[in-house]
């Protein structure tokens, strides 16, 4: 755990560094959001945080190939390595999006090669777990479920990049959710414990943290489309890198539940379960009004939340909280399986739910509100004393 606390460190010390010297770049090189109807921010703001993030993971990776627990397993080694060169490929693709506003059909062709590239490094679906037994997948499916993966989670987190803070806090809860519960599930199973689903978690988590102070309300610069599809990606590489070569046969059922078969499965989506959920209702949404699934609107989930009155912070806050929920809730009612854990799932759910659904009531506006009704109950007095 300390290598990886370690890694998680330099990832964050790294990114936070180099966020402002890439913003400064940014500004020179005209890599700027412009303000747009669809937009939340009102000026200009530079992007290039993905590439700051990049280096973050890259020099996290490379710190973990030198250290004696991280570095001494040829699997991790080869894998992250594969996972560093097709992750650069796709924050070049969103760097020139940033820069040239690129096609949509270009960026998904430079979503597909860095699927590509993933798959020619042998970072792919293997085998699919299921109860007391494996399917092992042939080649042309493993590259299917490969590079779907890669492409559903790269365009959700772009998708949910649309507020100050969002989509990084998202994927940092998301990541280190699934982090937690692939070393854990490591040490319980006695298996070993340094992976490569471990590895870019951590460094992801560290990136986020270290570009966050950036980025969260007032935000100083953007992720922009190299940030959003990196974080995608990296999620989609630690997820097939866990559910897709791990063999449920060697697993060894807890208390004779399936929750180590099944968990696998079942988080990964539980963690990005916003990020997709926005991703499929704009595509439906959009298809059903005749329009491309590329083309922009104001109609996302964190859009809804500020069209309810919540702020642009509060509307943060509020899909972190469910991110958190969805994440660690399904770790805990699938390790613990008592009533106690789904009551208080519950319960954080019902109050979630009261803060999004109801409307948000400014502490400031109550201030002034009890300040002038308290002004009120001197005025009957003075006018009392004024009739006959």
């Amino acid at each position: 755990m300390r290598e990886y606390l370690l890694v998680l460190l330099i990832s964050a010390a790294t990114t936070y560094v180099l966020a402002a010297v890439w913003r400064r770049i940014a500004l020179q090189v005209g890599a700027v959001a412009r303000v747009r109807k669809r937009d939340v921010h009102t000026v200009e703001m530079p992007y290039f945080g993905g590439v700051a993030m990049l280096f973050g993971i890259a020099a996290a990776f490379l710190i973990a190939s030198h250290l004696p627990f991280l570095g001494s397993q040829p699997t991790v080694s080869s894998d992250s390595r594969g996972v560093l060169i097709a992750a650069a490929v796709i924050c070049g693709v969103g760097v020139l999006d940033d820069l040239l506003e690129l096609n949509p059909f270009a960026k998904l062709a430079g979503q597909f090669l860095a699927a590509g590239l993933l798959v020619a490094f042998g970072v792919k679906m293997y085998y699919i777990p299921l109860a007391n037994n494996t399917i092992a997948l042939d080649s042309s499916i493993q590259i299917a479920i490969t590079v779907f993966l890669v492409l559903l989670c790269s365009n959700a987190v772009n998708y949910v990049d649309g507020l100050d803070g969002l989509a990084a806090g998202v994927v940092c809860i998301g990541a280190l959710a699934f982090f937690l519960y692939s070393y854990n599930l490591a040490v319980e199973q006695h298996l070993v414990r340094a992976t490569t689903s471990s590895l870019i978690t951590v460094a992801v988590v560290g990136a986020c943290i270290g570009f966050l102070p950036h980025n969260f309300q007032p935000a100083r610069m953007f992720m922009g489309d190299s940030g959003a599809m990196l974080l995608g990606f990296l999620l989609a590489s630690s997820t097939i890198s866990l559910t897709g070569q791990l063999d449920s046969s060697q697993l060894e059922n807890t208390r004779g539940s399936l929750v180590p078969t099944y968990l696998p499965l079942v988080l990964p989506l539980a963690a990005l379960a916003l990020p997709i959920l926005d991703f499929a209702l704009a595509f439906i949404r959009r298809t059903y009004h005749g329009k491309w699934w590329f083309v922009a609107d104001k109609q996302h989930l964190h859009h809804r939340l500020m069209e309810r009155g919540h702020g642009m912070r509060r509307a943060v806050l509020l899909m972190y909280g469910w991110t958190a929920l969805l994440s660690f809730g399904v770790i805990a009612l699938g390790r613990l399986q008592n009533w106690e854990v789904v009551a208080a799932i519950v319960a954080v759910a019902v109050v979630l739910s009261i803060l999004t659904l109801g409307r948000p009531i400014s502490w400031r506006s109550r201030g002034r509100k009890s300040r002038l009704n308290d002004r009120p109950e001197v005025k009957p007095e003075v006018t009392a004393r004024r009739l006959p």
